[in-house]
């Protein structure tokens, strides 16, 4: 699912917007930087959680999450300088487990591993 041009993209800094809902009626907004995210073999994502506490209490009541990535760097649609990405992932916190620790050796202030399972990608630019 997830692109040689979008794993290009995740070789660049730049900000991840992730976007839950859940019982509240408006949506809210949390963000991580690109360099925090970790790819696992099968194609997840996984990055460090220290606050997210907002996301947490969606994601019990509704899982889906969108996510935007941007960088300038990577060539995007008719040679524009920059590309951007819509992520629909399945989203879960970690406490425990092989995937926790491994984000919580880089990151030690995390509390808990954000893991991203990718349902569909978009190339926006």
């Amino acid at each position: 699912m997830l692109t040689d041009k979008f794993l290009e993209t995740l070789k660049y800094e730049g900000e991840v917007a992730i976007t839950s809902w859940g019982a509240e009626a408006a949506p809210h907004m949390t963000g991580t930087w690109i360099s925090y995210v970790q790819l696992t073999d099968d194609g997840r994502l996984l990055a460090p959680a220290a606050g997210f506490t907002h996301l947490e209490a969606d994601i019990k009541v509704n899982d889906t999450v969108l996510a935007l990535l941007a960088v300038r760097e990577v060539e995007g649609k008719n040679g524009y300088q920059g590309i951007g990405w819509r992520l629909s992932a399945k989203a879960r916190l970690l406490a425990d487990g092989a995937d926790y620790e491994k984000v919580k050796a880089n990151y030690p202030w995390c509390r808990e591993a954000l893991e991203l399972t990718p349902t569909n990608l978009e190339q926006l630019l």
